[in-house]
């Protein structure tokens, strides 16, 4: 008898310009099971939001390029300045997210 296991409900999209084009290498990835939400840049999660919007940032990626900065700034509606003051405060996580 094979069980039947109920299985995660997680979508991905690209990023999308001001021009509402795709932005390549960009995503969103939603997690409808946990009420998560990722920034991935290329083969990199960048950022996790949930449900409570607290926010994680992987501590090695977060700004590693001024492209990946300028998408997860996207991505948080923040500048930089902004989140590395709440990483200072603590209200912005560094964590392995990879």
């Amino acid at each position: 008898m094979v069980e039947n296991k109920r299985m995660k409900k997680i979508k991905v999209w690209n990023m999308t310009s001001k021009n509402g084009n795709d932005i390549a290498n960009q995503f969103v990835i939603r997690d409808s099971e946990n009420n998560c939400s990722y920034f991935q840049s290329y083969n990199s999660i960048i950022a996790k939001i949930d449900s409570d919007n607290n926010i994680w940032l992987d501590k090695e990626y977060w700004n590693y390029s001024n492209t990946t900065s300028k998408y997860r700034n996207m991505f948080l509606d923040m500048d930089t300045q902004t989140i590395k003051q709440a990483i200072k405060q603590g209200t912005i996580k560094l964590v392995n997210l990879n």
